[in-house]
């Protein structure tokens, strides 16, 4: 902010299309200057020229920390583009549409349906004050409810603005505030009428107009009645200036009144039929606007509410279906045809159907209304003269009767709306709601627009003399100098229109006049007024039009049909005709005698005739009333309010119409500046900146400016220092003043003094920056020094290196010179040795090959020589050889055909072996055996060719024996020369098929080699793929588990979630249950206060005399409500009947059938809590059978059979011992001894017993372990097979017919398996009957045992046992000794269980002998303590001298306190005095601190006790009764008292858990001790009471949460957000006239430390009295909610705590909070949970709010809020200082479009009533009732403990 006139100061300058734009100075501006440099905000520069007169410099613009505040007057410039401007900025980007103008609230039309309207807002508002919250239409109207309760004050509130503004809305709004609030006085629900009168009125007074769908074309104020309670007890309605014109004629785009479209939407109706009505098209009253309809009406619903609205006003349906006729006939009237008979008459066409329908429905003739609709009468002195009228004048007829109708009708609802509204109570006060049209001016105006002005003039001056009267007395109250401020004063123009000679004087006297006209009545004005008067002119282009100047502008007037409207005529003989009717309602409408017909009467049969005062302004008669035109009628009304409207205090409401198209949230200035100059909001403005606009509090403007003090300035005394400061600050005096509690500035003065603050701030950061910069820089220079060092020694470093690998390298190449010579010297040297020694290698090689040479030509010639030498030796051996080798085939070509027969019979079988096994792939291994087996025999054939070649050898050497045999032979040779020859043939052969044998043979192994490792190969294939099946049936199951996995985690999440909403079904119908309990509660004290109101009312003899309440009242008096519940209800009846008289019967029984109504909801809420809780426990049961390991049924059962045997086995082993023990204890009273032979051959028979059990057990156990191991095995196998044959196996082995054999024979396996393990389940199966057959009969003797000890127990006690054991020795005696000598092992067994048998039966009457035994001792020790408390009271009456010499008993009393039983008796006479000592005059203070928690609980449960111990049910029923009546009682006097209910609370509760832990269920004993289960009630079913009890309890937390609630209301707003906890890092910013609380606490103002110390009070206190934890968490959980709703609901509604410091200190207090919870260990509680919503409220003021990914976090941050609660927060996020910045209006839609998709409720405000539903968890004491003492301080000495 800049100086004025200093460079870039910003400015505003007038501008055609905005009105106002902002520009800044280029440079300053000197006093000599005529032009301004400035540039526009969009760059652009301009020369802006000054006025010469006047110098006037542009207004200056408000610092931007100023822009969008709530009161226009916090501004420090005031001025109409600074109103402008603050308007728009909040309408616009804000979306904020009320703001304050000091005394005045502005409201903006959205155009758009805003969710701020709800219940949740008006409980918000109410009891606020009107500052404290942002600016609203309820604030409004509870400033108003608030004044007329302070100030004992009518109030007013004053609605205006143009057509379409939302003044309807806001009066409707004001009204549903009022009846919201403050409610009826009575059961008559008159808040429901005077809302239901809205629709009525809006229905036929309401129209849409071109600017307003919904507009109001009448004048209306509201008076709502209230009685001392401030209770709404009747209303009153007012109305101005119906527009009738609209009823006839309609301009385009305009509707008639709503009423007529309904009934044409409505005329499908059967009960509608008869008024022959149709679409609104149809008619020429309603089609001449050519738009009917309205976009989102559906005038047949809204049709359905005016009747309904009718209905609730007490119009029965024959009223309201007469009312229908006559509009109806209204609309048949217009449609009436009228045409011209010649220039001068009209005549209407003969059976006109719309006139036709018209007479029937208004019960007139049809001949009398055609003839007078084309006629008049016209009347001289002495004649009466009928005359017709042309077409024209006809028509005005017919429409100015239709007028005149609906008027009459109009007028008509509104009385009897009045009449419905009215009420016989006397009204102590009121609030008027004024709905009046704003200032108009259009094209053409005429006389409707001259009456609105003309009120308008009226209002402004009311309202001018009012802000003049406040800006005074806010001066003089603060005591500053006080000086004349000059304000416009309209009082000129208001004579000009209604003084003497004035307009409408002039009008009325025209009016009289028998020729007069509008031209005569404008030159009368001209004549009077033109010269005269300065705010009255004439147009220079007409001669019948004038002008006047109003307040708000100039209007001119068209003269035209001022004098006719004025008058307001009407035939005479028309209204004759209709008066006439049958029709008794249109009579009613046009008599004008003092009577009429009430509306609320029968339906059938003679309507009641009332009479009815006349109204004031209606004194006279007739015909003089008629004269009066309407003119002096609306002046005097108008008077009538001025007058009410000076008698009340008024509250301002100026309604401003954004743009003309209703486009939602869109701001034209132009239209905007013309309302807001109309309205009188600028004027507001101006007589506030003439004074002293901003107004500080000496505590605020010490905050806010304490940054320009310095610290020596600071004084204890903040006023002083203020003054001090300021005198510095501001060297003009003027500019300021100082009030008693406040500092006054001129206008400007704050924006200098935020410049210097601004300067102030901005040097400290400028310094702070440079402190800072200074120490990055430094920063940047150590790291820059510290990176140069380290790279300086990297470098060096480096260099070095570089050094040292240049020496290593030069020392490295002289040492790889060196070896690199000398491997060359040793290479050369070794080339020449090698060519030496190659030289040597050659030649001796040479020497040596020659030597060879010669060796071999020698070696070659020994060879020939030895060649040759044996060939001739073969040559004569092979000439012997052939000889015998002839000799030789002939005898083996015989042999060998024998053995080729052999091998060709083995070469066919080797071929059908081969073809036998082609294919038998499952006979490999057979197929190498027989290959094996094959091969063995080749061997034998090769042996047996080998004895053949022996055998051939030997056969051979035998024919060189017979060689010379056969030489001598050599003739018979010769002979047989040629069979040998053939012989030899035949050798050749043989030897032929011997080779293609071995051939043949050798290709059957090389065959035999193939097929071997073919099958090893395929063998190797059905492995491989033995191991891929293995490994998919892997993969498949584990894919299998994975699913059971993911279908367990599936199921568990759909548990939860079922679970949860379970949950949440079960909260919900807890909470409706326990609302049920509330409201049930609050009808019982309706009807307590109703019985109590009776009864002092007969009870009192005078009129006048009246009991005073008394805390000390008699016993009588005090327990009267007490006795007549707990007694019977007949007596109570008969008091009831005699005070039924004054009574309202149909209050009363209105009351009875709610009353009953509720319960029959409360037990079916009851029943479907209890069906919802059996539900979720079925749930949580299947549920968790679900993931248990799913078990055959047959395993189940089998192990359930086998626990049942182990059970049974323990208990018998288990009394057996005992029946042992007993045995050997009572074996002396019998007379079998224990050494006896028969005692002990019964000893071993029971241990041969005990042996035969264990048996049994093991052998049970083996079976069920074999079960387990075979079920494990089957469920492996299924698991192992049955996925991989069902799923992608199948496919895989279709086409391999070898799998699938594999699989067959698998499943024969499996099969033989399973057969197995069904052959031994049946045999488990067989054991398991004959146990199951025993034990049958083992309970049928036992049962046989029980009768014979019934028997027995009819003995003597004596000889009861001992008759029963030596009975059953002796016969188990000889029953053993028979046994003994059998060897039947079955009969032996079944002896044994026999045995066992009897044993249970003897442990089972000794049991019940010991409990009839404890049983007699209980009742001989209450008789002795009889006797003793008889032998005691008769020692007390004998006088000493005979105590001293009888002999005394020694009784000792206390030590009989050792079988206390924990009972208290008490004598029904003394119930009374008990219930009043124990509850009702009980101080739960001494009983906290001094006694034991709980003990009146603990009282009245022992005395329960003892009526139950003696079963007097009617003891039990009377102290139950009464106990809950007198608690209710007490919480009814004291229920406002925290400490009374939480101590009622924790008594009720540990009564109600007494009840459960000593009811002797199962679910409530297993806590309790022996001792305390002795104590268990043994008579009487407690459940229902224990139902009661609850409920009790219920209604008894939700009294403490209310009790709770409306001490920490006061403090959570004050503590939590005004409150500065972190001081100093919030700064107050300007406020305007609203007294806004002030975020800086006051002395005595609450604070943190206030919530914190009252939550500690509540904990302690509960604590004290011994309240359950679980209950305390739940109490702690509702507080906090409480704390956070308040607090985020106020802050959503206050846009001066939307800032960055606040949510800083809120999120501090909300710590703080947490830090209290954590000391008190109630962090699981859910408290912390609850404020969620305010953690993240108070986030959102602190994140970064400018970039998408800004949009993106705290859409995810902010879960717990909804969309319109973060949207509402970002629009009111307000900067306190210039450094911080507004969000965008972009970034809020971005927040929504991101949003959008949040499925949530619309509502703004949390529901601080709301209260969680209470359960009340079992808490059992430990502590024992015998041990608790009572008091003396309690008066309970007449309680006996028993």
């Amino acid at each position: 902010m800049r100086l004025p006139g200093s460079r870039y100061a910003r400015v505003w300058i007038p501008d055609p299309e905005e009105v106002w734009k902002s520009a800044e100075l280029l440079k300053d501006y000197k006093a000599a200057d005529s032009v301004l440099h400035l540039q526009l905000e969009d760059g652009k520069d301009l020369e802006y020229k000054l006025d010469p007169k006047t110098k006037n410099l542009p207004h200056l613009r408000n610092p931007d920390i100023l822009v969008g505040e709530n009161d226009l007057t916090a501004l420090s410039y005031l001025h109409e583009p600074a109103v402008l401007h603050n308007l728009k900025v909040r309408f616009i980007d804000s979306k904020l549409i009320y703001t304050y103008c000091g005394i005045v609230l502005v409201a903006i039309n959205p155009y758009e349906t805003l969710p701020i309207y709800g219940a949740d807002i008006i409980n918000a508002y109410s009891g606020q004050n009107m500052g404290d919250m942002d600016p609203h239409i309820f604030a409004v109207a509870e400033e108003a409810y608030k004044q007329m309760a302070r100030d004992e004050r009518n109030q007013s509130i004053i609605v205006s603005g143009e057509s379409g503004a939302g003044k309807t809305v806001s009066a409707k709004y004001a009204m549903r505030y009022f009846a919201t609030v403050s409610g009826s006085a009575s059961e008559a629900n008159v808040e429901e009428k005077v809302l239901a009168s809205n629709p009525i009125m809006e229905a036929i007074g309401n129209a849409k107009t071109t600017r307003n769908d919904n507009s109001s074309r009448f004048g209306k104020y509201i008076e709502i009645g209230f009685d001392k309670r401030y209770h709404i007890i009747g209303a009153n309605m007012r109305t101005y200036l119906l527009e009738k014109s609209r009823v006839v004629f309609q301009a385009d785009d305009e509707r008639n009144y709503h009423i007529f479209y309904q009934l044409c939407a409505a005329s499908r109706f059967p009960e509608l039929k008869a008024l022959k009505l149709g679409s609104a098209n149809d008619f020429h009253y309603t089609k001449q606007g050519r738009n009917p309809a309205i976009d989102g009406v559906d005038d047949a619903k809204e049709m359905s509410t005016t009747r309904q609205a009718f209905t609730l006003l007490g119009i029965n349906e024959s009223y309201q279906m007469g009312l229908f006729q006559v509009l109806a006939a209204i609309l048949h009237l217009g449609n009436v045809e009228v045409k011209d008979r010649d220039a001068d008459s009209s005549i209407i066409p003969p059976n006109n159907g719309h006139l036709l329908t018209f007479c029937e429905l208004m019960g007139v003739t049809y001949q009398d209304m055609s003839h007078w609709l084309c006629h008049k009468k016209l009347k001289t002195t002495s004649e009466t003269y009928i005359k017709p009228v042309p077409k024209l004048q006809a028509i005005n007829a017919r429409d100015a009767l239709a007028k005149h109708i609906y008027a009459k009708l109009f007028n008509w609802i509104v009385d009897h709306v009045n009449k419905a509204l009215h009420t016989t109570v006397k009204q102590h006060s009121f609030i008027g709601v004024l709905d009046i049209y704003g200032f108009e001016t259009f094209e053409i105006n005429s006389f409707e627009q001259f009456c609105i002005n003309y009120a308008n003039e009226k209002l402004q001056q009311q309202f001018n003399m009012h802000v003049f009267k406040l800006e005074q007395e806010e001066y003089m109250k603060e005591q500053i100098p006080w000086t004349l401020i000059d304000f416009y004063d309209n009082q000129p123009c208001i004579n000009l229109i209604e003084a003497k000679m004035g307009v409408l004087d002039l009008l009325d006297e025209e009016c009289k006049m028998p020729k007069g006209s509008d031209d005569s009545w404008a030159q009368k004005l001209y004549n009077t007024h033109l010269k005269t008067c300065a705010l009255f002119e004439k147009p220079r282009m007409s001669n019948k039009a004038f002008i006047i100047q109003h307040f708000a502008d100039k209007v001119e007037y068209q003269c035209e049909g001022f004098l006719e409207k004025n008058k307001d005529t009407v035939n005479e003989e028309q209204i004759r005709v209709l008066k006439a009717s049958k029709f008794d309602l249109l009579v009613e409408l046009f008599q004008d005698e003092e009577k009429a017909t009430s509306p609320t009467g029968a339906p059938t049969g003679k309507r009641t005739v009332l009479s009815v005062k006349p109204d004031k302004s209606r004194q006279g008669q007739a015909s003089k009333e008629h004269k009066k035109t309407v003119g002096l009628q609306f002046r005097n009304s108008l008077q009538l309010l001025m007058e009410t409207l000076n008698a009340t205090t008024p509250h301002y409401v100026r309604c401003i119409k954004p743009n003309d198209y209703k486009h939602a949230f869109t701001f034209d200035p132009k239209r905007a500046v013309q309302q807001l100059r109309a309205c009188g909001v600028l004027e507001t403005i101006r007589i506030s900146a003439a004074g002293f606009p901003s107004r500080w509090t000496y505590q605020e403007f010490f905050s806010r400016y304490r940054v320009l003090m310095k610290q020596k300035d600071v004084l204890p005394d903040k006023k002083l220092t203020c003054k001090n400061v300021l005198e510095k600050l501001v060297q003009d005096p003027d500019k300021y003043q100082f009030g008693k509690t406040k500092i006054f500035f001129r206008a400007g003065q704050v924006a200098y003094l935020e410049k210097l603050r601004a300067d102030k701030l901005r040097a400290a950061c400028i310094r702070i920056q440079k402190t800072i910069r200074c120490w990055l820089a430094r920063k940047k220079y150590l790291r820059m020094k510290g990176a140069a060092v380290t790279v300086q020694r990297y470098v060096r470093g480096h260099q070095a290196r570089c050094l040292a690998k240049f020496l290593r390298r030069t020392r490295a190449a002289v040492v790889v010179q060196k070896f690199q010579r000398m491997h060359v010297q040793r290479s050369r040297y070794r080339r020449m040795q090698a060519a030496a020694l190659a030289v040597q290698c050659i030649l001796r090689a040479y020497m040596a090959r020659q030597r060879y040479k010669a060796l071999v030509r020698e070696h070659r010639a020994v060879i020939i020589q030895k060649t040759v030498r044996g060939w001739l030796a073969r040559q004569w051996y092979k000439r012997t050889l052939a000889a015998v080798v002839r000799l030789q085939c002939c005898v083996r070509r015989m042999r060998a055909r024998r053995e080729l027969k052999k091998l060709k019979i083995e070469a066919r079988s080797v071929e059908h072996f081969k073809k036998l096994n082609i294919g038998m792939e499952n006979k490999i291994m057979q197929l190498q055996r027989r290959v094996d087996e094959q091969n063995k025999e080749n061997r034998l054939i090769s042996e047996r060719l080998m004895g053949l070649e022996s055998s051939h050898a030997a056969e051979g050497e035998r024919l060189r024996a017979e060689l010379s045999r056969l030489r001598s032979a050599e003739d018979d040779a010769k002979s047989n020369a040629n069979r040998v020859t053939t012989l030899l043939e035949e050798l050749a052969r043989l030897r032929k098929e011997l080779e293609t044998t071995r051939s043949e043979k050798k290709v059957i192994e090389d065959w035999a080699e193939t097929y071997r490792d073919e099958m090893e190969q395929m063998v190797a294939e059905l492995k491989e793929q033995n191991g891929l099946l293995k490994s998919e049936k892997d993969d498949l199951n584990r894919l299998i588990q994975e699913q059971n996995l993911q279908m367990t985690e599936k199921m568990c999440k759909a548990i939860q979630e079922e679970t949860q909403q379970l949950e949440t079904d079960l909260n919900e119908e807890r909470s409706r249950y326990q609302n049920l309990l509330t409201e049930h509660l609050r009808l019982e004290e309706r009807y307590d206060d109703l019985k109590e109101e009776i009864t002092l009312s007969m009870a009192v003899p005078k009129p006048g005399h009246r009991r005073t309440d008394s805390t000390h009242s008699s016993n009588e008096s005090e327990y009267t409500y007490n006795s007549e519940l707990a007694e019977s209800e007949e007596g109570s009846r008969g008091g009831e009947d005699v005070t039924r008289g004054n009574l309202d019967m149909s209050l009363f029984l209105k009351l009875q059938k709610r009353v009953t109504e509720l319960e029959q909801e409360k037990q079916s809420l009851q029943n479907e809590l209890d069906r919802r809780e059996e539900q979720f426990q079925r749930a949580r049961a299947r549920d968790d059978e679900q993931h248990k390991k799913a078990r055959s049924a047959e395993l189940e059962y089998e192990s359930l059979k086998r626990q049942e045997l182990e059970s049974e086995n323990k208990k018998l082993k288990h009394d057996l011992g005992e029946m042992r023990q007993s045995l050997s204890g009572s074996a002396g009273a019998t007379s079998a001894a224990p050494g006896s032979p028969a005692y002990k051959v019964l000893l071993d028979q029971l241990n041969a017993s005990c042996e035969e059990l264990e048996v049994r057990k093991e052998e049970v156990l083996i079976l069920r372990s074999q079960l387990v191991s075979q079920k494990e095995a089957m469920q492996h196998k299924q698991t192992m097979t049955e996925p991989v044959l069902y799923v992608e196996d199948v496919q895989k082995m279709r086409d391999a017919g070898e799998i699938t054999q594999a699989y067959i024979s698998l499943k024969d396996t499996n099969r033989l398996l399973e057969t197995q393990l069904q052959a031994q389940r049946r045999s488990h199966e067989n054991e398991v009957e004959v146990l199951r057959g025993e034990l049958q009969s083992i309970k049928e003797e036992n049962n046989r045992q029980q009768q014979l000890l019934a028997q027995n127990l009819q003995l003597p006690p004596e000889a009861r046992i001992e008759a029963s054991l030596q009975h059953e020795i002796t016969r188990l005696t000889n029953e053993n000794l028979e046994m003994l000598n059998t060897d039947d092992p079955k009969k032996y067994r079944e002896y044994r269980l026999n045995v066992l048998r009897r044993m249970i039966d003897l442990m089972e009457q000794l049991e019940k002998q010991d409990r009839t035994v404890r049983k007699l001792k209980k009742q001989l020790k209450v008789f002795a303590k009889k006797i003793g408390e008889l032998e005691g009271g008769q020692v007390e009456n004998v006088s000493p001298g005979q105590t001293v010499d009888e002999p005394i008993r020694p009784v000792n009393i206390p030590r009989r306190e050792k079988d206390f039983q924990g009972m208290l008796e008490y004598k029904k006479e003394d119930e009374l005095k008990l219930v009043k000592n124990l509850i009702l005059e009980l101080k739960p203070r001494g009983v906290a601190v001094n006694l034991i928690p709980g003990l009146p609980a603990y009282i009245l449960f022992m005395c329960l006790r003892h009526a139950d111990y003696v079963n007097d049910d009617q003891k039990v029923r009377t102290l139950l009764t009464s106990t809950i009546n007198s608690i209710k009682k007490v919480l009814k006097k004291r229920g406002d008292d925290f400490e009374t209910v939480s101590f009622w609370l924790s008594n009720t509760c540990r009564f109600l858990h007494c009840l459960k832990q000593y009811s002797g269920d199962e679910q409530f004993m297993k806590f309790n001790t022996t001792k305390q289960n002795d104590h268990c009630l043994s008579n009487f079913d407690l459940a229902e009471y224990r139902q009661v009890l609850s409920d009790l309890a219920i209604q008894i937390y939700q009294q403490l949460i209310k009790c709770m609630e409306n001490i920490l209301q006061p403090m959570i707003v004050s503590g939590m957000l005004e409150h500065e906890t972190i001081q100093g890092v919030s700064g107050v910013k300007p406020t305007g006239l609203r007294k806004r609380t002030s975020s800086i606490a006051d002395e005595g103002t609450y604070t943190l430390d206030s919530i914190l110390r009252q939550l500690n009070s509540f904990h302690s206190i509960m604590c004290q009295h011994g309240t359950d934890p679980e209950l305390i968490k739940q109490v702690v959980k509702q507080q906090f909610y409480i704390i956070g709703a308040v607090t985020l609901n106020n802050l959503l509604l206050r846009k001066d705590m939307c800032s960055w410091s606040k949510g800083m200190q809120i999120r501090y207090n909300v710590s703080q909070l947490e830090e209290w919870l954590r000391d008190k260990n109630l962090m699981n509680c859910g408290a912390k949970e609850t404020l969620e919503p305010l953690i993240q409220a108070a986030q959102l003021l602190q994140v970064k709010k400018k970039t998408d990914e800004d949009a993106e976090a705290i859409c995810s941050m902010c879960n717990a809020l909804s969309t319109a609660q973060i949207v509402k927060v970002l629009n009111l996020y307000t900067p306190v200082n210039e450094f911080e910045e507004r969000v965008a209006v972009t970034f809020i839609r971005t927040i929504q479009s991101r949003l959008r998709d949040r499925m949530e409720s619309p509502q703004l405000l949390m529901d601080t009533k709301m209260i969680y539903p209470v359960t009340f968890p079992f808490n059992p004491s430990s502590l024992a009732l015998e041990t608790i003492q009572i008091p003396g301080s309690l008066n309970l000495t007449f309680l006996t403990r028993v």
